[in-house]
């Protein structure tokens, strides 16, 4: 398998240069070359087979001509080893025909951990393999960096440097990342927004210089294996609904639109979606396109969700690409466009084709509270935002009631309870026993200034296990 950039003039990698690489050298995003597909009997041969055994199938061809079969597939099993229940991704029923796909049931209770466990698992192989130590840079708005640090603290030749928005994720999801400590592992509070962390991350990779000959690996979902792990619940939910004989409607909470490109991917490779809902909050830059054809910044606004308080998609390239052809110079055109001015549109035959597929709906903080009141009080289940914005969705916009309609259970209440308290909901929930003490244990982090400099200061003198690199 070979990998291309979105922008059309990097050079063509095989998954292990892929994984290290994140970005692409000329900006791009790197997708495969060549998408597989699956037949019918294919997808109907892997009905109820254990989620590991299914992520091999599904994930294999990514990964052809870089990581052995065994390899991969003991790779795999420890990674989903440990998630708490025994489905890995439970469905649970709320209503008629409608699910909620649990993806919090891994160590840091979000979605995250499906690709992250397994980006950790693949750094160490691959890096043990070329004898070579990276640093890992990641902007976070909430989720991703708990879920990178858990899933890559073990790592031998990993440096983490992970930035978030200071004050501006819950405590929950401040403490994931503050109180994992160890001498690789470095948290930054920036004195900015996710967008501001994510630009920094984005400008480190362009320029590396800082690094003194060691080199940079994204953990956010720029980076392929991210998106290529989080195919594989489209696969595992479809089929428990009767899938491939059966279509299937997705909802998904998102904000990077990595999640819900994942699903756009698992439909091309032959997984009957018949539709795909963008669920956001009110910073509605994907939601704008959907519904207007209107990809403009806009300010950025903190909400009761804040993992989707983000005013740039950065996997909205991705689509863009397949929009127009594939034809890097036609997208990187179109980058350059919205760098200098802050809007984009596409031509309407391009957008019609995106709207045969996807929905949207952006949902503010009154009716994402009132959706949580409304779930618990008919079936008593609990709902964190980010998921009870894709049940609103799902319940506006949704095509059809015959066909099964999953809305993606993106992290868990406990991680947001100001939304439940503010839900009128009373009884707050628990944290599961491997994080009861989360409040009791030591935090670590380093609050920085707006600046880019500054940041890759920090990074430079404190890689290499605390000592200058």
């Amino acid at each position: 398998m070979r990998y291309i950039s979105t922008r059309g003039q990097a050079p063509a990698l095989n998954f292990e240069d892929v994984l290290l690489a994140g970005l692409a050298s000329d900006g791009g995003l790197y997708v495969p070359e060549n998408l597989p597909r699956f037949t019918v009997e294919e997808i109907a041969s892997w009905a109820g087979l254990p989620y590991h055994e299914l992520a091999f199938r599904v994930m294999r061809p990514f990964v052809a001509g870089s990581i052995a079969d065994a390899d991969f597939k003991r790779i795999l099993e420890e990674t989903y080893g440990v998630f708490a229940h025994q489905a890995v991704a439970p469905l649970t029923q709320l209503g008629a025909n409608e699910w909620v796909l649990e993806l919090f049931q891994g160590p840091t209770l979000a979605f995250k951990d499906f690709a992250l466990q397994l980006l950790g698992r693949l750094l160490d192989h691959v890096l043990a393999k070329r004898n070579e130590r990276v640093v890992i840079m990641g902007a976070t708005s909430g989720d991703t960096g708990s879920a990178a640090i858990e899933g890559c603290k073990a790592c031998d030749n990993v440096d983490i440097f992970i930035m978030h928005p200071h004050n501006r994720v819950s405590e929950v999801q401040r403490r994931q990342m503050t109180t994992i400590l160890g001498d690789n592992i470095h948290n930054i509070a920036i004195e900015g927004n996710f967008d501001d962390c994510q630009e920094m991350v984005k400008a480190s990779f362009a320029d590396q210089g800082f690094l003194k000959g060691t080199r940079l690996v994204a953990v956010n979902s720029i980076n392929w294996a991210r998106i290529m792990a989080q195919i594989v619940y489209y696969f595992h939910a479809a089929l428990q609904l009767g899938a491939p004989h059966r279509s299937v409607a997705f909802s998904v909470p998102t904000g990077n639109f990595g999640d819900i490109f994942a699903g756009y991917l698992a439909r091309n490779m032959g997984l009957p979606i018949n539709q795909l809902i963008v669920a956001t909050n009110r910073n509605d830059i994907l939601h704008r396109f959907m519904s207007g054809n209107r990809y403009d910044k806009d300010t950025l606004h903190p909400s009761l969700s804040p993992s989707m308080d983000i005013m740039v998609s950065s996997n909205f390239e991705r689509l863009l690409f397949d929009l127009h052809g594939r034809n890097g110079a036609a997208v990187s055109a179109l980058m350059d466009e919205f760098k200098a001015t802050g809007k984009l549109s596409v031509e309407d035959d391009r957008w019609t084709e995106a709207r045969r597929l996807f929905d949207s709906l952006a949902v503010d903080d009154e009716q994402t509270c009132a959706t949580i009141a409304e779930v618990h009080g008919q079936t008593g289940y609990l709902l964190d935002p980010h998921t009870a914005i894709g049940v609103k969705a799902a319940r506006e916009c949704r095509r059809s009631l015959a066909l099964p309609m999953v809305v993606l259970g993106t992290a868990h209440p406990v991680k947001f309870p100001e939304a439940v308290e503010k839900a009128g909901i009373a009884a707050v929930p628990q944290l599961p026993p491997h994080l009861a003490d989360l409040f009791q244990r030591e935090e670590r982090c380093s609050v920085l200034p707006n600046d880019l400099k500054a940041v890759q200061d920090f990074v430079s003198q404190h890689g290499n296990r605390g000592k200058p690199l």
